[in-house]
């Protein structure tokens, strides 16, 4: 059985990131085309992506709908326990997870409709996605790694390259110190780690229409964790004639809506903005190293947003 078409150009461009990128993107037909063939699934239509991962429509033997997901191995850290947690939630508050190959990353998912929340108005999709919180913040998993194991080695990264990375000081020093402080707590519960407007999507719930997550990080750590990307993404909003006022009123209008509706509290939710933020925009400076090239006008863009999101929380 062959893939449908070929692999994405948005994955394609994932090249430039490695060699443990292009490989895995060379080997990418053949394993998706044949976990397909070991499943009995068959493709249809074109194929989508993430930014790590294939994902395929297909039907089962039995004509159920559902998506072939194939993750990247370049990041393998991240996604190793992803089909743990969606067994432990068993479809509740996230996707339900069909079938697993975790030596392949494969997954076979339930298939939602493809509406997430880019289109909803700001604070609405807020408190949806708040919603989904408690949904998914369950006890701690043994199997799951510890998130402050990730951070506080993000931080070690950040620390040692404070002098080249395109943040001012003050904010790397701020983000350094509080990745210390934070890591040095126990986890409290399973967490998603990257839950964004389009990482949820519309499926269906004993009839109901249901927003669901999808494509968790998981780790055992602190629910306050998971704002951030929330405040990152959609952010040409902010700027929008007769949005918010400022980009800074509406980073901190969507912040306060986030952690009223979750019940969180607000310090702990600031100092973890202002980490994951600060890390974020380590990633792109390091993403463009790696690659050897300067930072472009797209990272440069993005390193804005992050320090952008770390002082409105804070002003």
């Amino acid at each position: 059985m062959r893939l449908p078409g070929p692999v994405p150009p948005g994955l394609e461009e994932h090249r430039s990131l490695g060699a443990d990128w292009a490989d895995w993107l060379d080997r990418l037909p053949v394993l998706a085309a044949d976990v397909s063939e070991e499943w009995g699934l068959t493709f249809e239509g074109p194929l989508w992506h993430g930014f790590c991962s294939l994902v395929a429509p297909v039907t089962t033997t039995r004509g159920r709908p559902a998506v072939l997901k194939i993750h990247t191995d370049a990041d393998a850290e991240e996604s190793d326990h992803e089909h743990l947690a969606l067994q432990h939630w068993r479809g509740r508050g996230a996707v339900r997870l069909l079938r697993a190959d975790p030596g392949r990353r494969a997954l076979l998912l339930e298939r939602l409709e493809r509406t997430d929340l880019s289109d909803h108005w700001d604070e609405e999709a807020c408190r949806i996605v708040a919603g989904l919180y408690p949904l998914l913040h369950l006890p701690v998993m043994p199997q799951l790694r510890a998130q402050s194991t990730y951070v506080a080695r993000w931080a070690a990264a950040l620390a040692r390259d404070a002098h080249d990375v395109p943040v001012p000081r003050r904010l790397v020093d701020q983000a350094v110190s509080l990745a210390r402080e934070l890591c040095a707590e126990p986890a409290t519960a399973v967490i998603h780690a990257d839950l964004h407007y389009e990482n949820v999507l519309l499926g269906d719930r004993d009839g109901a229409p249901t927003w669901l997550a999808i494509d968790p990080k998981p780790t055992n750590g602190d629910p306050h964790y998971e704002l951030e990307p929330m405040l990152r993404n959609r952010f040409e909003e902010y700027a929008a004639p007769g949005a918010f006022g400022s980009v800074r009123d509406g980073i901190r209008r969507r912040f306060h809506a986030l952690v009223d509706a979750a019940g969180f509290d607000e310090h702990r939710a600031r100092d973890w903005v202002v980490v994951r933020s600060v890390l974020d925009a380590h990633w792109a400076h390091a993403d463009a190293v790696r690659a050897g090239r300067p930072l472009d006008a797209e990272d440069r863009d993005h390193v804005t947003r992050c320090i952008t999101v770390a002082k409105a929380v804070q002003d």
